[in-house]
């Protein structure tokens, strides 16, 4: 079974009714992402960046998986799909998919400010000023935040080393380190990336642009991969 390494990002889940946070703006939601998105914001406002999350939490409580996503989990019957997500919500689990590695950590999930090894499953939406782990810390959101460390980044490239397929998948190829994810792939080995806005890349061997939104786009790639590798 070929090995199919996908790496996702913000157009996947904003077909979902999810607003993901681009770059090209600085905001998120309205919000300037350095006061809600950073070590610096949390030290200044963490109220602010506690109701922030809490609302996307709220909001993606509601969220179900998209076309895109229900497509990446179907081709587990024909592929070894690894998932590499930019995006923090939970819609590749939800789909069904069962291995996902999520670069920018997890919505429902909260995390030690003491250890950051302590996480923990979120079931409601809310997280709140004296929510405090075991040894008595507060609680935050288990998201990477602009100047933290990505701690996934290296068993990301380690799989994208080994990938037979490489697919992108609603992501401009623009936020780094996870940009750089294709630069770890073979040269011999074939790569999908489907976007509505062909995004600027480098020059690569075996790549081929799909042009279109993700839902649509990956049913025309699955019908390639199917009819090229199985």
């Amino acid at each position: 079974m070929k090995k199919l390494v996908v790496l996702t990002g913000a157009g996947i889940s904003a077909e979902s009714g999810l607003k993901t946070f681009r770059e090209s703006d600085g905001l998120w939601e309205g919000h300037d992402v350095m006061k809600v998105a950073s070590p610096i914001g949390w030290a200044k406002n963490p109220e602010l960046v506690l109701d922030f999350y809490n609302q996307r939490r709220k909001q993606g409580l509601n969220a179900k998986p998209n076309d895109g996503h229900l497509i990446l989990k179907e081709l587990e019957s024909y592929f070894d799909v690894v998932i590499v997500t930019q995006n923090v919500d939970n819609l590749h689990e939800k789909a069904g998919s069962s291995n996902v590695i999520h670069l920018h950590g997890q919505l429902f999930q909260s995390r030690s400010t003491k250890d950051p090894s302590l996480i923990y499953e979120m079931e409601d939406w809310q997280l709140n000023l004296g929510d405090t782990c075991e040894l008595g810390s507060q609680l935050r959101p288990n998201i990477v935040w602009f100047g933290e460390a990505v701690p996934m980044m290296e068993v990301a490239m380690m799989h994208a080393q080994q990938a037979d397929i490489f697919l992108v998948v609603g992501t401009s190829l623009q936020v780094y380190p996870a940009a750089g994810l294709i630069d770890f792939v073979s040269l011999n080995a074939p790569k999908y990336i489907v976007d509505p806005n062909k995004p600027e890349t480098g020059i690569y061997p075996n790549l081929r642009f799909v042009v279109d939104k993700a839902s649509t786009g990956m049913r025309k790639i699955q019908e390639e991969l199917l009819r090229e590798f199985n």
